[in-house]
């Protein structure tokens, strides 16, 4: 694989030696200006002090770049959960290159959607964060492979002298969700006069489950039951009511079903078990998944950190970096179903690798004939939410890890930096109140059993502890991701051209990735209410780079660079050009040119790996065109669909081609402004089967409660229940939009100073190629719910700045602002969401726009001692009704600070030399 990139390097470079020259994300040439040819957004460490954000994936997915496939803190019930990423351009956490002083880090040890591989935010410390740089044309020579969307390089602190202590604590308006940090930062040693320095830090956080029932005043956040808002009974996040005719919703008192009629009847106890009200009018026990679900996780999170640097002698220099972090995630989610369809590798007892618990043959769960509780003298199907066994809880403690030695210096000309990484990711998940199907199957239908009866519902208290002992279980996985590099880059001045000294950068890499991802103990052959997810990779990569850049006139500056990358199956040379021409010193044209890549991932390549993955879709069949079918319901126009993902060792790489073309303009004394269009076009990409085609598919497994129409039964018209989505290179995804960052100073004499910004990002264009004729246009829509949470792709974000320093003070805020997407899953789709009267939802099919307002001040007491407060959304602004998405109970997840409400945070820190 290869990628180029090009930088600029400023003629005045050439001509004082004495100019400070900095190394800018995207390029191994040192320039003397931070504007390149390529957009380069760049946080300085006193942005995200005045956010009020606790981590810096929160800060992050704040930016207007940011899109669907972010992975935020509080969804819980991701294949990744317990991680944090960013998804530049909407294209995925995958194509989101996160680098840590420049080098990489091993990925999260369990692939987002048992898929894409991402580097975890979570592991990085906040408090030692000196800038971050964010490269928006993507498909960087540097680096490499992933960085088709961009890549975001957080650069720590090298240089502290002293010790700085830190600490703040955040609570909600409600008094609840509560968040604690202290941090301590120790540097000494100054490299001109000691020859050395040396930085350590530690941070410690600790943040308080957040249950959906603790927003139960607030509108519809965190609500499952959406009726009071006109919306029919059967929601994604509600349970135990009656559809019609043989098809049931598990219930917490046990629905079993009327051998003479098909109809399932609930056994008595609704009262008791369910907070739901009123109840489901066709007899069933309706209950609602905010009785039991987290909001946000409890996370208890350490990171350490710390870097040597010694000056050798004039002209070497080495250094050492090592980091730990440990972050512990727990969230609470709801109690198991009896009757889950459930997928793993086929073997010679099930070449289907598929058990369907609630119709399938031989495999049903039914009530024996002499069940106590069953009334009818013959085995019935029954429906039941094991409210006995208690909440699923899921632990996810990751630990990682990442050494850095190297060296660099000046030798014959060239500046050169090498180095070795070794990073490692090991992840634990534990997930609780599982159960053992073969016990179940066997308490409930088997007289021979030793634990039947098994008494569901309102008699569960009948059961004795021996029977819970061998069917309630914990499932665990251990899970680890290793990543060891050695690399070099060597930098030097090639010639004099008019315009300053032309730049030549050389660089090489060797690279190993391993992953061991395991299922969850028990889903290997169906044993558990679990489907089975697991990826196992070893990858070896070695890369060569060359970078010119060349001032060829005072006034225009060209560059270039060209990556050759050899993997295991197969090899790749991608280029990047650019350009900048300054006819004014005050205004700048600017463009680039790149060809990226993204090899497949272990999940993906690897005939071994496999995962089960579950998204909202219209059921094409029981569905058409958006209005049920007699017997259906509006249940299966808004249905959770599983899909089988198998990897595919003859997979091909990503192929990227990305364009920007922009200016750079100060037209007044203290403004500053940037505009740059972009486009980018992925192809040969690595996607499953759409899961609207895959639901399609004649393979599709369903229930056998076929509808009867016109009195006929209509056969393959049952329930969907799980189908498969095959990886495959699909067409392409095109993306195109525009960037305005504009910032204004402003001197305000004895009254201070104050700066003034906007960032807007607009989506013009997002679509996706599944074939010749097959589009899909997500711009202003609430797709692409085939990635992670379905968070919607609209087309403007705007974050709008400002912050005024006056004495020992500094007040700061920030307006974010995301527009109105249309509730549809894709343009020219029906409305994804009706309410109960058939009527398009919400508000005629639009997710309304949100914008909220976060303030900070932060008060100098003295030369030592500061102390900051913020308000987090200020004016408490609820975020808008969401009923589609399933990352946040009927809140769009990136809408979560909507959801929390209101929060404040008070710090003080202390630093001294």
């Amino acid at each position: 694989m290869a990628a180029v990139t090009l930088g600029l390097m400023a003629p005045a470079m050439a001509q004082d030696g004495n100019v400070q020259r900095v190394e800018v994300t995207g390029s191994s040439i040192k320039r003397a200006t931070a504007e390149t040819a390529s957009p380069v957004q760049i946080i300085g460490r006193d942005d995200l002090m005045k956010s009020g954000k606790a981590t810096v994936a929160e800060y992050l997915q704040t930016l207007t770049a940011d899109g669907a496939g972010s992975l935020p803190t509080g969804f819980g019930n991701g294949f990744a959960a317990g991680s944090t990423a960013i998804s530049l351009r909407g294209l995925g956490a995958t194509s989101t290159l996160v680098l840590l002083n420049g080098r990489r880090m091993a990925p999260f040890a369990r692939a987002d959607d048992g898929q894409k591989s991402f580097t975890d935010l979570s592991s990085v410390p906040m408090q030692i964060v000196e800038r971050i740089e964010i490269l928006k044309d993507g498909a960087s020579s540097t680096y490499g492979a992933d960085a088709i969307a961009g890549v975001v390089n957080i650069i720590l602190r090298k240089d502290f002298q002293g010790v700085a202590l830190k600490a703040d604590t955040g609570i909600s308006g409600d008094g609840d969700a509560k968040q604690h940090r202290a941090s301590m930062t120790f540097g000494k040693g100054d490299l001109e006069n000691d020859k050395y320095n040396f930085v350590f830090n530690a941070e410690y956080s600790k943040s308080d489950m957040l249950m959906n029932s603790d927003r139960a005043d607030r509108k519809w956040i965190g609500q499952a039951d959406l009726r009071p808002y006109g919306y029919p009974i059967g929601t994604q996040f509600a349970g135990g009511y009656i559809n019609g005719t043989n098809d049931a919703n598990a219930s917490p008192t046990g629905l079993i079903r009327d051998p003479n009629t098909l109809n399932y009847v609930s056994l008595p106890g609704c009262a008791s078990l369910s907070a739901s009200s009123p109840q489901d009018p066709k007899g069933g026990c309706v209950w609602h998944h905010d009785q039991f679900r987290s909001m946000q996780p409890k996370i208890d999170s350490i990171n350490l950190y710390t870097r040597g640097t010694w000056q050798v002698n004039a002209d070497t220099q080495v250094y050492a970096e090592a980091g730990y972090s440990q972050r512990d995630t727990a969230f609470t989610l709801i109690p198991p179903s009896i009757t889950p369809t459930i997928a793993f590798p086929p073997n010679a007892t099930n070449p289907n690798g598929v058990i369907n618990y609630g119709s399938g043959a031989g495999t049903t769960m039914v009530l024996a004939a002499n069940h106590p509780q069953n009334p009818y003298g013959v085995p019935v199907r029954v429906r039941y939410q094991a409210f006995d066994v208690g909440a699923s809880t899921r632990q996810a403690n990751n630990e990682f890890n990442r050494i850095v030695l190297g060296i660099k210096g000046t030798a014959a000309g060239w500046d050169y930096d090498a180095g070795y990484t070794h990073s490692e990711s090991k992840l634990h998940l534990d997930y609780s109140n599982m159960l053992n199907m073969a016990v179940v199957k066997d308490a409930l239908g088997n007289p021979n059993s030793p634990y039947f009866p098994y008494y569901i519902g309102a008699q569960a208290g009948r059961n004795p502890a021996s029977l819970y002992a061998a069917m309630v279980t914990n499932a665990t996985s251990d899970s680890t991701t290793k990543l060891d590099i050695i690399d070099f880059k060597a930098t030097r001045e090639l010639m004099q051209l008019p315009g300053g000294a032309m730049g030549l950068a050389v660089g090489a890499e060797h690279r190993r990735d391993k992953l061991d991802n395991p299922s969850l103990s028990g889903t290997q052959t169906g044993q558990i209410n679990s489907s089975y997810v697991a990826a196992k990779g070893d990858s070896k990569v070695s890369a060569v780079y060359l970078e010119v850049l060349a001032p060829v006139i005072k006034t225009v500056e060209l560059s270039g660079a060209v990556r050759y990358d050899k993997y295991d199956r197969f090899s790749s040379t991608t280029p990047k050009l650019g350009a900048k021409w300054t006819p004014l010193k005050t205004f700048a044209l600017r463009g680039t040119y790149s060809e990226g890549f993204r090899a497949p991932g272990p999940a993906e390549s690897n005939a071994d790996s496999q995962s089960t993955g579950t998204s909202t879709v219209r059921d094409p069949i029981r569905c058409p065109n958006g209005t049920p079918l007699p017997g259906a319901t509006s249940t299966d126009c808004s249905a959770s669909v599983a899909a089988v993902k198998i990897g595919d060792p003859s997979l091909k790489p990503e192929q990227s081609k990305g364009y920007t073309l922009g200016l750079v303009w100060d037209p007044f004394d203290g403004t500053s402004l940037s505009l740059d269009g972009w486009k980018i076009k992925r192809e040969d990409e690595i996607n499953p089967l759409p899961y609207n085609q895959a639901a399609a598919l004649p393979t599709a497994i369903r229930a056998d409660n076929n509808l009867t129409i016109n009195g006929v039964v209509v056969p393959g018209t049952g329930t969907l229940l799980i189908t498969k989505a095959p990886y495959r290179n699909s067409s392409f995804t095109e993306i195109k939009g525009v960037d305005l960052d504009l910032k204004q100073r402003v001197r305000l004499g004895d009254y201070g100073r104050a700066m003034f910004g906007l960032t807007w990002t607009h989506v013009a264009s997002w679509v996706r190629a599944e074939s010749d004729t097959v589009r899909y246009q997500y711009a202003g829509t609430h797709g692409n719910c085939d990635t992670s949470n379905c968070a919607g792709t609209p087309k403007n974000k705007i974050n709008l700045t400002g912050s005024w320093d006056i004495g020992n003070w500094n007040l700061s805020g920030v307006v974010n602002y995301r527009s109105e997407m249309k509730n549809t899953l894709f343009t020219g789709e029906g409305c994804a969401s009706k309410l109960a009267s058939g009527a398009d939802a919400p508000n005629g099919c639009k997710i309304a726009s949100f914008t909220t307002l976060d303030l900070s001040t932060r008060w100098n007491v003295s030369k030592h001692v500061q102390l900051y407060a913020s308000i987090n959304n200020v004016t408490d602004k609820i975020a808008p009704l969401d009923p589609l998405t399933y990352g946040g109970m009927s809140y769009n997840p990136m809408d979560a600070s909507g959801a929390i409400g209101r929060y404040f945070k008070l710090g003080a820190s202390y630093t001294f030399n």
